[in-house]
């Protein structure tokens, strides 16, 4: 059955089209989302997960471009992912890293290392002018199971963190940041494989990396962590 037609049966949800904006990762494209409040209907999140839904604080939604289908849902198949030569080397690097699993404190260091990122790599994005209200909101609101997790290093300086939504099949990537001056480290992959890590520990079998964009420098490196399925056709197919 499509996954994606079957999930809005007998559901009281109120979907919505945003407005027409800047496309992010392709040049004189436009972006539309199909969106949806889920506040009262935090039980519906992971059926919307596996259809391709991306969650942001209290809401979930969809790419709806009119004129493009270049997003796609991906995620990694945990148990089955071997890391290449390349990835075995970011390991080792980052060795010295320690995992913490924040429990709701965010303070200046977080707020830093997260403005720091946004201008060298989203300098002009939408995120890039947010207050420290904002990025609290961002990592705190949220109606389901989510964990911010640090990466600190011996001198318990703060060199990244992820943002994690728990799901009944997996773990998703919500949002990452990290010092972008440390580019040895290569501390956004490190996190993924961290994370594929953390999904095989608890025994859980795909980690949700958002959306593929095949001709976007920013989303192409998700295809590196195989194997990975894409949600295509109302299901989930292995590339």
């Amino acid at each position: 059955m499509d996954q994606a037609k079957s999930i809005f049966n007998n559901v009281p949800l109120r979907l919505r089209v945003t407005r027409s904006q800047k496309c992010a990762y392709l040049l004189d494209q436009t972006e539309q989302r199909l969106a949806t409040d889920i506040s009262e209907h935090a039980k519906m999140h992971d059926r919307l997960a596996e259809t391709g839904f991306r969650r942001v604080e209290n809401w979930v939604y969809k790419p709806a471009c009119p004129n493009c289908n270049a997003c796609q849902p991906i995620r990694v198949k945990a148990k089955q992912f071997k890391p290449s030569r390349n990835i075995a080397r970011i390991q080792a690097t980052n060795r010295d890293l320690r995992r913490n699993l924040s429990a709701g404190r965010l303070g200046l260091d977080h707020y830093d290392v997260f403005q720091s990122y946004l201008s060298q790599r989203h300098e002009d994005g939408q995120m890039s002018s947010m207050s420290f209200d904002e990025f609290s909101a961002m990592v705190l609101n949220s109606p389901i199971d989510t964990l911010l997790t640090e990466y600190v290093d011996s001198e318990d300086r703060l060199m990244g963190c992820i943002l994690v939504d728990r799901q009944r099949d997996g773990l998703s990537a919500v949002y990452s940041f990290f010092r972008p001056e440390e580019k040895k480290r290569s501390l956004g992959s490190f996190m993924i494989v961290d994370l594929i890590d953390r999904c095989n520990e608890i025994g859980l079998p795909y980690v949700y990396l958002g959306y593929y964009i095949g001709q976007s420098r920013k989303m192409s490196y998700k295809a590196r962590f195989r194997p990975y399925q894409i949600f295509s056709d109302g299901n989930w197919q292995d590339q």
